[in-house]
This record gives C-alpha cells, structure tokens and sequence, in this order.
C-alpha cells in the first residue's frame, strides 16, 4: 500500500472525528480479505454454455449496465486464438475509447460486419471488420477549428437498437446522429444536439449510454481542471433529437444546461470511460431499454472534483438518479470528501460498477475501492443526502494504482465475480456475503477488461498488446500483438478482437486500429 494512501486513510480516520453525519456503519479499516483462485467457477465450453452466437456489441461495457461479459460463443477460443489473422487499420485520428460492431449490417450498398470508432477529434468511421476496409467517415462540421489543439473527446460511439443509425460526439459539444449505411447526418428535428454552453470548458468525455427512448451523455473538464465547467447528466430524446431532462451535479437547483460561467461551483466531473451506468430491472419492471433486460427507472453516476453541500453540490460523490426527469433520488459521499477535492483524487474516475446482491462498487484516484449497498448507498437513508460515508467495504485497489477504467463483473449461476485492470496489476475478486474478496492478482496492468465466450482480454496500456486468461487464472494463455495506448479498451465479438491504441493526449491526427479476426 502505497505511503501517501495511508496518509489519505489516516486523514478520513480524522476527518470521521469531526463530521457530525459521518455515523458508524464506515468500515473501520481497509484490508483485502482473500478467497483464492478456486473460488471462481469455471467455464464451459462456449458450446456447452450457450448454442447462440455473440454478433453485436452495441455500445461501450456491451450493455448499459457496462458489464463488459457474455457468454455468449464469439468464434474465439483457447484453441485458434493462436492462429487469429492480424491486420491494422490506419486511422485519421486517435481512438482512445472503445469501438462498437453489428453483424451483417448494410453499409455502402452492401452487406458488412461493421465496427465504428470515433476519434479525439471527432472523425466517425465505419470500416469492414473482415476486409479492414474503411467504409466511410463523418467528419464534424468545424474539425478544422479545433484539430490538433487540446479540445477532444474520448467519448466511445452507440449503436441505436434499430441498426440503422449510430451516435458519435464531437469537440464541439454536439451529439451527432449518422446513418450506418453511408455516415450522413441525419439533421430532423433537433439533431446533431448540443449538451454544454462552452465546449471550450465542457468535455465529452464518458461512453454514450441508452436507456429505453433516450441517449444518457454526460460532460468532464479537459486536461488541468480548467474552470468554470459542471459535470452534468442530459437524457437526448433519441427520435427527435429534444433535450428530455438535465441534471447538474453543482447548483442542482438549476434543471437546464447552464453557462458555466452563471454557476458559482465548478468542476464535479463526470469523467470516467463508462459514464452514467443504468440500473438493470426490479421485478415486475417494464421500461423498454436495450439488452440484456428492461432498466429500472434509475441510473447511478459518480463525480469527481467539485465542492459537496448535500443539496446543490455533489463533488465526488455517487448519485442515483432517476427516470424520466433525472430527479435525485440517493447519493454517497466519503467522509474524506474535502480532501479529495483539495487533492485532486477524484472519487470518480471511475464509473460504478453493478455486481448485484445489492453492492455496487467504485474506486478513483485515491487507490481505494468501496463496496456500498444499492438500495441505501450512504449506508442509512435514501433521502439523507448531508450524511457523509456509509460504506459496506473498503480494500485497496490492486497494485496500489488509480483506477480510471471500468471492471467487468461475471454472474455464473448464484458466483459474482469481478475483474479489475488499473495502471499496476491486473486481478479478480468474488462476492461473498456482500463483501469482495480477491481471488487472484497479478502486476500486469490493464484498461477495461472483457469477458466474452469464456476468456478474459485486458489490453495493456504501457506495454501494448492484449493478454488473455482464463477466468480462473492469473496467467495468461496467450498475448495478441499490439503497441502502447491510454484508457483504450477491446471489444470480442463475432469472431473478432478489435482493439484502438494512442494516447489522446498526444493530440495526433492518425492513430491505429487493430483487428484480429478467427477467419
């Protein structure tokens, strides 16, 4: 554990002295119990497990729950990920975020398997996963104005369930509609949508994510916490292009876009790859949403850096949200909020993650993971939203690293497991009696990992290349070639890996794509 993390536990242990709401029920210290690799189950055969066939991954994380898992056959095994044709594709811009695919989709006059990529700069491009031919490429009214300099977005694209559109963000602060056949603009009734009045300040920066009849899009700060900027959620009408709700994380008060400028609180970013994350279902629920099952009327968010008075402002703290109005309904603020404010170690550099049984976990820069209860996230009232920590657990993070990717988290029968990449190791954790435990580590590091047709790829940022594991293993049965990124993570789907690789930081115009495919 690293010196200044202590440091940081110290100051809460303190900070819980002081703060009249911090209450009892925060965990008293922060361990990681162990449970050992044996405790997560194995896997069948993709065969054995399911007769169906992985063809679509729609959007960042696969579903809007950003579980990152199938099990689902992908044409991909132990067996042939050896002999996997590799070819690159030269992109015009970086893609540091994730790419989409459909399976047999129509694109250019013919029928393709498609993936789409969005770059810093906002370039969109459909190309063929097969052939690794470029199909098309929008690019953004303006592209000119802004390419090259430190205004991007790494925001991964979306998939609209009809199969005949997708959703890219630009710079500029718009949300863009395109054609899947041919990349044009679809431009009725309120498209392309604007979502912040200074995308100078604003950054578009966490995945798109759909929830029934609307796109969910959140905004960041750029690189240096340059205010004035506020994190804020808005649900896009996905038909007509109308803004349908906003909620903003400083002056909350306020139900509109604001001009950053007009609010006396800045930052609370919502900077994390996965963004807003939907609820899945409650029994009974009927609410139309994407796969793998209907949402529950509720979206969890966590902020970054930003003032917290419980009422107006909710710098580094999780929120749940919910439908159609995006009204606040709970929240969760460590009682070490202040200093993590004043120390930049945002509490949301991460989005986070579901794991059911009623736990949801999040982690940010300040190397600890907490494990809270879903239903009462501060650990006592739902509506209690000036009651600081309430956490379930706490455990360091593996390899003492930030976390700035989302884990993925694999339901097998009655056994939750989940797997975690940060910027030193890469490891596994179960859920037991509502409590993680770790199964396994190792110091590899890694972006978000995915699970898919029984195998685990984590890209490895520093030194490139994708490793895959078995789930219950810490050693990797093979590496796919690759070289060096950021917060890049792969997809595996169709018989295809797709992985982007740069840094949006380096502020280039070209980039590379790699695929590697089983036929």
């Amino acid at each position: 554990m690293r010196a200044h993390l202590l440091t940081r536990l110290a100051f809460a242990a303190a900070a819980c002295t002081l703060v009249v709401a911090c209450g009892s029920s925060a965990p008293a210290d922060v361990s990681t119990p162990t449970a050992g690799a044996g405790a997560i189950p194995s896997t069948a055969s993709p065969a054995q497990s399911s007769a169906q066939r992985l063809l679509d991954w729609p959007e960042f994380g696969l579903d809007p729950q950003r579980s990152n898992v199938s099990e689902e056959e992908t044409g991909i095994t132990s067996a042939n990920i050896a002999q996997l044709r590799h070819v690159q594709v030269t992109l015009p811009g970086t893609v540091d975020s994730s790419p989409i695919y459909l399976h047999g989709v129509s694109v250019d006059g013919a029928i393709h398997n498609t993936t789409v990529v969005t770059t810093t700069y906002g370039k969109t491009l459909a190309i063929d996963a097969d052939s690794a031919k470029i199909l098309w490429t929008f690019t953004p009214p303006g592209y000119s104005g802004w390419a090259g300099t430190a205004q991007i977005t790494v925001s991964s694209p979306l998939a609209d369930p009809d199969r005949q559109f997708v959703y890219a963000t630009s710079p500029n602060g718009l949300i863009h509609k395109l054609s899947l056949a041919d990349g044009s603009e679809d431009r009725a009734g309120a498209w392309p949508v604007s979502v912040t009045r200074d995308a100078t300040h604003e950054k578009l920066g966490a995945a798109l994510n759909i929830d029934g009849p609307d796109i969910v899009t959140s905004t960041s700060g750029y690189f240096g916490d340059i205010p004035p900027y506020q994190g804020h959620v808005v649900l896009i009408d996905r038909a007509s292009g109308r803004l349908r709700a906003v909620f903003n994380t400083l002056c909350a008060n306020r139900r509109g876009l604001l001009v950053p400028s007009s609010c006396q609180a800045s930052d609370s970013a919502i900077l994390s790859r996965g963004g807003p994350v939907v609820e899945p279902a409650e029994p009974g629920d009927t609410r139309s949403a994407r796969i793998p099952e209907p949402a529950s009327g509720r979206i969890l968010i966590d902020t970054g850096n930003g003032p917290w008075n419980g009422s107006t402002n909710f710098g580094d703290s999780v929120i749940e949200l919910a439908f159609p109005g995006l009204s606040l309904r709970q929240s969760f603020t460590p009682i070490d909020q202040e200093h993590l404010n004043t120390s930049d170690t945002d509490l949301g550099s991460s989005a986070p993650a579901l794991l059911g049984g009623n736990r949801v976990v999040l982690a940010g820069k300040d190397g600890i993971m907490r494990v809270l209860e879903l239903s009462r996230l501060n650990g006592r009232s739902v509506s209690s939203h000036r009651l600081l920590g309430g956490e379930v657990q706490q455990l360091p993070l593996p390899g003492g690293g930030e976390l700035f990717t989302a884990p993925a988290v694999w339901h097998r029968g009655r056994h939750i497991t989940m797997f975690v990449g940060d910027e030193n190791a890469t490891a596994a954790y179960v859920l037991r009696r509502g409590r993680l435990y770790l199964a396994w580590q190792n110091g590899t590091p890694g972006t978000s990992p995915v699970m898919a047709g029984g195998l685990l790829y984590v890209y490895d940022p520093s030194a490139g290349g994708i490793y895959v594991y078995r789930p219950g293993s810490p050693r990797p049965v093979a590496k796919l070639a690759g070289a060096s990124g950021h917060w890049n993570s792969p997809i595996v789907v169709d018989g295809h890996v797709i992985e982007p690789e740069g840094n949006a930081n380096d502020h280039k115009l070209s980039g590379i794509l790699e695929i590697f495919s089983a036929s």
